[in-house]
């Protein structure tokens, strides 16, 4: 079984040469280590191999293991965020990917205030259509995010997607061109307040698809990880 050191290696390897591919460097891609299930020794034990960013997908399990993680990282909230978790999740993390809708932005905003902080944010698209999948539906993203720009708690960052669930990633790959189509037609718009940076999409079984497709950010788990118990 390889080590996290070698698990990340591996990831990092396959990272670049997925932006050579697509005529981009490595470096400029960022890696989400995803901690879901994953004890804090092991998180710290990740963190010492290069990992600057972990990922979290619920609030009661991240609020106990971050008390634990003695290594300096960001954290970002990568899972579904409910109004009433907003509160916990501005005093959590640093970065929460997963904005789907203006109720939920609001709360975010109202909290980071109440914190004196602004809290950077994605958008999360429903590229795929599943009914089984967050996310707002592509056709509304729009004019979500020039409404929710207007709020002074929060930072539109950029977007990310899960994309299609599939022991194929080029099942993916559509939801992925999606989506960076409309990273694009975002940007073009100018939206005051709106910094159309990050590009979050692909995951273990994906990644080297979504950076070939334009990803600057992956979510990757189970590939530094293992795989996990539940």
């Amino acid at each position: 079984m390889a080590t996290i050191e070698e698990n990340v290696r591996n990831i990092w390897s396959r990272i670049e040469e997925a932006a050579q591919r697509s005529g981009r460097e490595g470096e400029k891609i960022e890696l989400v280590a995803v901690s879901k299930t994953v004890e804090p020794g092991r998180i710290n034990e990740a963190i010492r191999c290069g990992i600057e960013i972990i990922g979290e997908n619920r609030i009661q399990e991240a609020e106990g293991k971050f008390q634990e993680i003695t290594e300096p990282v960001t954290k970002h909230l990568v899972g579904h965020l409910q109004t009433n978790k907003a509160k916990k999740a501005v005093e959590l993390f640093d970065f929460i990917q997963s904005v789907d809708s203006e109720r939920i932005a609001c709360e975010i905003s109202r909290r980071a205030l109440d914190k004196g902080k602004v809290m950077d944010v994605l958008v999360e698209v429903n590229t795929s259509c599943e009914e089984t999948k967050f996310g707002i539906e592509p056709e509304q993203a729009l004019p979500l995010i020039e409404t929710i720009s207007k709020l002074e708690g929060i930072k539109i960052k950029g977007l990310m997607t899960i994309g299609l669930f599939s022991d194929d990633p080029e099942d993916t790959r559509p939801c992925f061109k999606r989506l960076k189509t409309f990273f694009e037609e975002v940007k073009s718009a100018n939206v005051p307040g709106v910094e159309m940076k990050c590009l979050s999409m692909g995951m273990t079984s994906d990644f080297e698809v979504a950076i070939e497709e334009g990803s600057n950010m992956v979510r990757v788990g189970t590939g530094i990880f293992g795989l996990r118990s539940y």
